[in-house]
């Protein structure tokens, strides 16, 4: 991951506010954390406005029969051996 530097100007309460609401004490770490958040409600919401408009087929069934038989498989070839 690269680290960029910036210098910001973010009004004191603000700051405040969100180290006490990600009971972070460094600065970084804070802002890091909201802007994580941030970002992941934002996707939250594109994800939402997608229901109804596109069709996903649920596949876990299939893809739990195709694990079995592999670790059944792996399993037969560690006794073969």
């Amino acid at each position: 991951m690269h680290v960029m530097r910036a210098t910001l100007n973010i009004p004191d309460d603000l700051l405040s506010e969100v180290q006490k609401i990600t009971g972070e004490k460094s600065k970084t770490k804070a802002i890091t954390i909201a802007m994580k958040e941030y970002v992941r409600q934002k996707r939250i919401k594109e994800l939402l406005t997608l229901r109804g408009k596109i069709q996903i087929e649920d596949v876990t069934d299939q893809l739990e029969k195709l694990e079995i038989e592999e670790m059944e498989e792996n399993g037969r070839r560690w006794r073969n051996r």
